[in-house]
């Protein structure tokens, strides 16, 4: 995937202010089951947003490893709210084009 711009990054904050946090990472922090969660919903929706319950000093270390491990980029972190975007692998289900 491309490295995102800072236009595409204004862009996708912007387009993500609409949506509600889908994860949310709490005292148990990054686990398995969050990496799978995140994996399947950017498969799904490209762009989603994990808030942070706990873990609030982390949210940085912990969201570049999801960024990493799940091969997305990360958009932004505002306040305990990161964004996320993965390009659809499947160009009939991409659903935000960035240049």
């Amino acid at each position: 995937m491309k490295e995102l711009t800072s236009k595409d990054r204004y862009n996708l904050s912007r387009i993500s202010n609409t949506l509600k946090p889908v994860i949310w990472v709490g005292k148990n922090g990054m686990t398995e089951q969050v990496l799978t969660a995140v994996d399947e919903l950017l498969a799904k929706k490209e762009l989603i947003k994990i808030k942070f319950v706990n873990l609030k000093d982390e949210k940085k270390t912990i969201s570049e490893e999801i960024s990493d491990r799940t091969k997305s980029c990360l958009v932004r972190i505002i306040g305990n709210t990161a964004i996320f975007y993965r390009m659809s692998e499947d160009p009939e289900k991409r659903s935000i084009v960035i240049d």
